[in-house]
């Protein structure tokens, strides 16, 4: 004969509790979030945003590779992840704030350049020796890339895609804007070029990450510590004294 002792009812429900409370953070109040919680995720996700985009814009203004090409931003963007695991928010949560403070520190150094040449640039006509169809290549609709020139006919290292389409030829003239100084690459110029334009182009990244980021602060909110002691098979807790 075998014997075996049945479950208690509310295992079930308290296992699913914690499993959501693990993936999605136990949020724990009642209402709205206190006004200090969203203030503690609004805090961390802008030290991170400012640390993430500052580095990257220090980096480059100060000729600084090491701070420009993004590196110092990921050590910042995984403080961020870091910060959170220790508060113990909801790993989805934690996974989606990593996912989109890499991508805001991936962008950062091309915005990083962009202030510098809308701040310090100057602009010289080039000579475009070669076009190539980014598409083409690829298999589907991409930019045009140009291979340039200067005046000497010395060529740059970068390839230009602002204004390089599918009507241009070799021998064109193109307008690229350049630091006198060779802190950044040269680019081509487009419409509203300025530091301000190029930040701009991180705010959706960075309300993300803003929006993300106090989602799993308020959600790591526990009105309870969890007990040092266990619990047998019947849910009776014991003391670990």
């Amino acid at each position: 004969m075998r014997w075996w002792r049945r479950a208690p009812r509310d295992v079930e429900p308290r296992l699913a509790g914690h499993l959501r409370a693990s993936v999605w953070g136990p949020a724990e109040f009642v209402g709205l979030p206190p006004w200090w919680l969203v203030g503690e995720g609004v805090l961390a996700a802008a030290l991170a945003v400012a640390s993430i985009v500052g580095t990257s814009v220090f980096g480059a203004w100060t000729g600084r590779p090491g701070l420009a090409d993004g590196a110092v931003g990921l050590v910042c963007a995984l403080a961020l992840v870091v910060h959170l695991i220790v508060v113990r928010a909801g790993r989805a949560l934690v996974g989606v704030v990593a996912v989109l403070a890499a991508c805001l520190a991936a962008q950062a150094p091309q915005a990083a350049a962009g202030v510098v040449l809308g701040e310090q640039g100057r602009v010289q006509s080039v000579v475009v020796t070669s076009v190539r169809d980014e598409g083409a290549v690829r298999g589907g609709r991409g930019r045009y890339l140009c291979s340039v020139a200067d005046r000497r006919g010395v060529p740059l290292q970068v390839r230009v895609w602002r204004g390089c389409g599918q009507a241009t030829r070799p021998g064109d003239a193109l307008a690229v804007v350049y630091d006198p100084r060779g802190r950044v690459p040269p680019r081509g110029v487009g419409a509203g070029v300025g530091a301000l334009r190029a930040l701009l182009g991180l705010t959706g990244w960075a309300a993300a990450l803003v929006a993300a980021t106090v989602v799993a602060v308020v959600r790591s909110y526990r009105m309870t510590v969890p007990s040092a002691g266990r619990r047998d098979g019947a849910g009776t807790e014991w003391s670990s004294g």
